[in-house]
């Protein structure tokens, strides 16, 4: 979509897009609301093809966090920033150090409106560069007496909501025997793989990265190419990749019970969760699933915080889940527009906007 048409549309409170000094990559800053909080959400450094898709995935995916933050009732909005490199072009040591200290700057300059963190293409470590030009980052390396990278919280908070819709869809939570395609093998993906393992599914993966095979060997999993992936008869599909995997030609072909994963922004068009509904597919929505790294992320960065609290709030995911089939039940909607209705009720719960914190 063309930058002019993305502007016409916009309902973001403010977006940053600079060419960093240091680094010459261009870097946008999304903070799509603040009414509950200075903005929540991590950066994504990530191959486009062009200026106009990583100013759209930044306004995509901002505006995401602000329903899941809402949806996961944390007291903090929803932003997201986005470092473009440009396609077939890898970045050198210098040249990844230089775009996040230039990200750190534009940060810096919302006077604490949005709060980064680590997201796909970084990590905590790299967060430790941005760390050295404003202090609006969480997420850093432990050993700086940061929280960590939260992939391992994600993941425990997918599997909640894994286990609400398996009792959904059978009256049990046992996921011994049943069928799960797994769409990426990255950090969470990984992690969901080798529990569903353990506990007895038996899994179908894939990944873009041929050398993730090795895992799925491992695990005795079968492997599918990346194309193939949703016509793998399966009980539950689970996106852990890149966001956009559900256009309507994959709902029209999915052979599968139900949709849970971590990926973001899985809808490549927000009717996709009517035609999942249409094809009695069960979608759990992506911004309810996949806030376990929020969660933990926020409330591991306040004072007094408890490990075995916080990890008991990203497992209520699952009974967040159970709810909203519930609500969506009752109203006769899907769970989607449950999700966004909770939203939009917190969101309107508020008066005036909270107040950046400088």
């Amino acid at each position: 979509m063309p930058v002019l048409t993305i502007l016409d549309e916009l309902e973001h409170e403010r977006v940053l897009l600079i060419r960093g000094p240091r680094s010459g990559l261009h870097i946008t800053v999304a903070v799509h609301s603040t009414r509950l909080g200075p903005a929540l959400g991590g950066c994504r450094m990530w191959h486009y093809e062009s200026g106009d898709e990583a100013l759209a995935d930044a306004l995509r995916l901002s505006a995401a966090m602000t329903l899941k933050n809402a949806t996961a009732g944390l007291p903090a909005g929803g932003g997201k920033s986005v470092i473009r490199v440009p396609a077939n072009r890898p970045l050198d040591a210098v040249q990844r150090r230089d775009a996040l200290l230039d990200l750190g700057d534009a940060i810096e300059s919302l006077g604490g409106s949005y709060n980064t963190a680590e997201d796909v293409g970084t990590t905590s470590e790299d967060m430790a560069v941005v760390r050295e030009r404003t202090a609006h980052v969480v997420g850093l390396p432990p050993a700086t007496g940061g929280v960590g990278e939260p992939s391992e919280p994600t993941a425990i908070g997918v599997y909640a909501a894994i286990s609400a819709t398996v009792e959904r869809l059978t009256g049990s939570r046992n996921v011994a025997g049943l069928r799960f395609t797994i769409v990426g093998l990255g950090q969470v993906g990984s992690r969901l793989a080798r529990r569903l393992t353990s506990e007895g599914a038996r899994l179908t993966v894939t990944d873009v990265y041929p050398g993730k095979r090795a895992l799925a060997d491992e695990l005795h999993a079968d492997w599918v190419e990346p194309q193939s992936a949703h016509l793998v008869e399966t009980d539950v599909f689970v996106p852990a990749g890149v966001g956009g995997i559900l256009t309507a030609e994959v709902i029209d072909s999915l052979r599968c019970r139900a949709v849970v994963g971590p990926a973001n922004n899985q809808l490549a068009e927000e009717s996709g969760a009517d035609r999942l509904a249409g094809r009695g597919i069960l979608w759990a929505p992506d911004f309810v699933v996949n806030a376990g790294g929020v969660i933990y992320l926020h409330f591991m960065n306040e004072p007094g915080a408890g490990l075995s609290e916080v990890m008991e709030r990203v497992e209520r995911i699952g009974d967040t889940l159970r709810a909203l089939y519930e609500a969506a039940d009752a109203r006769g909607i899907t769970p989607a527009d449950a999700a966004r209705h909770l939203a939009a009720e917190r969101l309107a719960a508020v008066s005036t906007p909270a107040p950046a914190v400088a």
